[in-house]
């Protein structure tokens, strides 16, 4: 490749993240997000507006777990908004967007400077995943330990094939945004019941991630390699 053509290249990329991430900051200001997803603002933009208002919490849910909020205020927030149900299908929508955007951004625009930067660790994370993304991927989002932002990054930036990798995360998704939709819900039932079934989705989930762990802690490479990303 040429000079010229590498500097246009990385101009464009630059140019676009740059311009991405103004776009972010301006959508979260006209939602009235400042740093904070509160009881307040789903008050005032998501309940009783209807679409809008699910557009809204979804729009808003997205770009805050794309840019690394905890996805589990995201989820309680959409309990305490919508309710159980209708809570955990926009809670696991936005949080699946907000895996999408963030594994994208860094493939499309990421890449190089993180492997340039973390390109030996990069590499261990790679093989981790490459072997079996699917069922890696669910290990990893069971697991209670970890960054959901590092883990996005990390397949955004390795070899793996996107749906593999969106379809473990959904699915490992599942048990924390039960557990958090749940206590966000306010469902009417004892608050001694609801936290011990909070409690039980939550054991039930890192039963089932050490259950993985086991099966695969074969390959010689596992145990560090979870160290290492966590």
């Amino acid at each position: 490749m040429s000079q010229a053509r590498l500097v246009r290249k990385v101009l464009i990329k630059g140019g676009i993240l740059i311009l991405s991430l103004i776009a972010a900051g301006y959508a979260l200001k006209w939602l009235g997000i400042g740093t904070d997803l509160s009881e307040h603002w789903v008050d005032n933009a998501v309940k009783g507006q209807g679409l809008k208002g699910e557009m809204a919490y979804l729009l808003a849910g997205c770009l805050l777990v794309g840019a690394g909020f905890p996805r589990q205020v995201v989820c309680f927030m959409g309990g305490y908004a919508f309710g159980f149900l209708e809570g955990l299908g926009w809670s696991m929508l936005a949080s699946l967007l907000g895996c999408v955007l963030c594994f994208y951004y860094a493939r499309h625009l990421g890449r190089s400077l993180v492997q340039r930067w973390f390109g030996a660790r990069i590499q261990k994370i790679d093989g981790f995943l490459a072997g079996n993304p699917f069922s890696m991927t669910l290990l990893i989002r069971l697991l209670p330990l970890g960054s959901n932002l590092l883990t996005n990054i990390a397949g955004g930036v390795s070899s793996i094939k996107p749906m593999p990798f969106f379809g473990g995360s959904a699915l490992g998704y599942v048990p924390q945004t039960l557990v958090f939709v749940l206590l966000g819900s306010g469902i009417q039932v004892d608050t001694g019941l609801r936290t011990s079934l909070s409690v039980a989705l939550f054991v039930v989930s890192a039963g089932l991630g050490v259950f993985l762990y086991r099966r695969f802690r074969k390959d010689r490479g596992l145990d560090a390699d979870l160290d290492e990303e966590n």
